[in-house]
């Protein structure tokens, strides 16, 4: 059975691990921000990172690691949340906007225009990556 949430997931990952303020201005290059009201205003936190030896041994806590949370409403009533990585306030914020704003009529706009050139950099990452 198919994961229902597979596609929120999805965007959500990559807004997490895009570069430092690359959300935000795909996001702002878009349309104009709407307006929200914080659930959680940004705040740093850290998170317990877990890894496998080998890539499939037992699990083990790696290490913490800085992270940027926040959660907000637009006056639609949409709630988006945002994880990302560092001291990143301005971007869990853009973040949480796009989460927001997929869940609206504006979802395939969004994911035109700032989704899709995210998932096709983080391909393009990869690819160089594994090319070296």
């Amino acid at each position: 059975m198919a994961d229902p949430d597979a596609p929120r997931k999805a965007w959500m990952s990559l807004m997490a691990r895009a570069p430092e303020g690359r959300v935000s201005a795909l996001l702002d290059r878009a349309a104009p921000r709407p307006a929200f009201t914080w659930l959680r205003a940004p705040e740093v936190g850290s998170a317990m990172v877990r890894g496998r030896a080998g890539g499939t041994g037992a699990p083990f806590n790696l290490g913490e690691m800085t992270v940027t949370r926040c959660a907000l409403t637009l006056d639609s009533g949409e709630t988006g949340h945002a994880y990302v990585q560092g001291r990143r306030k301005a971007d869990a914020e853009a973040a949480a906007l796009v989460d927001a704003l997929m869940q609206t009529d504006r979802a395939e706009a969004v994911q035109a225009q700032v989704l899709d050139p995210l998932a096709e950099a983080a391909l393009t990452a990869k690819a160089t990556r594994a090319a070296k």
